[in-house]
């Protein structure tokens, strides 16, 4: 079973200068666990590692897809599987870092969802509502915990059901990790926490956001898969005069803040993570380190 090193947590929290520093010690290359960072031309609201910054560690899954085009947790699971047996070939060790947490769920547990066409069809000619009755009767645990507006996820719950006739909810707890992995969480304290994705907002803004999503925005991009990400969404409102910049910026704030409360959640619940608050406690890398080193030795 092919070794992996997750590193996981809320939005600026530090993850991507903790995956590079364990590369550099370790033979490391990383993969980005990120749904928005595989868009091209999106660099400053997805707080994408550019070149300058990865010290000459390998990153992948960067700049995959342009942004009108889909990316879906069976993709991951399979571009990303393919890169672990790669670098794991090469001698090196694969890191993923990213907050995505259903994309790193369904990597690690190796969840066979089908196909995005196979998922794409099986509600053809339902609405949101009747898709999502229709997984509440074949599996009410399954919908009780996925949002009638999350018509992907209602989709690939089907599409598990159909493909594998085992329930969704089923899917999860008992699997057998499909890696020897070892999974590291970063977290701190919730008021610093804030005040930092406050803080990478206002610098998103400084190194020129606006413009990157008046981009996306006169490509179309506010019905592209890129457009419905957090940091450029909010825009849109702006751009057509139905709200201020100072309004904007709250609400790319007030979203970002949210997400980590739901990474954080999802995390705690789904994954077996390895918790470190390294903000505060600096020191605590070298326990890291240690815990990386025991999974490369076992």
């Amino acid at each position: 079973m092919d070794k992996v090193i997750m590193i996981v947590g809320p939005t600026a929290v530090g993850k991507s200068a903790l995956g590079i520093d364990l590369a550099k010690q370790f033979n490391g290359e990383i993969i980005s666990g990120d749904s928005m960072q595989i868009f091209r031309h999106l660099d400053i609201g997805t707080a994408k590692v550019l070149p300058g910054e990865m010290q000459g560690v390998p990153h992948h899954l960067l700049n995959i897809r342009n942004p009108d085009e889909k990316f879906s947790a069976h993709d991951f699971q399979q571009a990303a599987g393919n890169l672990v047996r790669k670098i794991t070939a090469r001698g090196h060790v694969p890191i993923i870092v990213g907050g995505t947490g259903f994309y790193l769920r369904m990597f690690l547990l190796g969840w066979q969802l089908g196909t995005e066409r196979q998922s794409n069809h099986i509600t053809d000619g339902l609405n949101d509502e009747a898709a999502w009755q229709k997984l509440n009767i074949a599996d009410p645990a399954a919908a009780a915990k996925i949002p009638v507006a999350n018509r992907r996820r209602v989709e690939r719950a089907l599409a598990v059901i159909a493909e594998t006739g085992q329930l969704f909810s089923d899917q999860g707890d008992d699997l057998t990790p499909a890696y020897d992995a070892c999974v590291i969480g970063l977290n701190t304290e919730r008021q610093q926490l804030y005040a930092r994705i406050n803080a990478r907002v206002d610098q998103m803004i400084a190194q020129g956001l606006e413009k990157e999503a008046r981009w996306l925005y006169a490509q179309g991009g506010a019905d592209w898969p890129a457009g419905k990400g957090i940091g450029y969404r909010e825009w849109w409102p702006y751009f057509t005069g139905q709200a201020s910049l100072p309004a904007t910026v709250d609400r790319i704030k007030a979203d970002s803040r949210h997400y980590a409360k739901r990474q954080l959640t999802y995390f705690r619940h789904q994954l077996p993570v390895h918790w470190f608050n390294l903000l505060e406690n600096p020191a605590e890398e070298n326990k890291i380190k240690l815990l990386v080193a025991s999974l490369l030795t076992r």
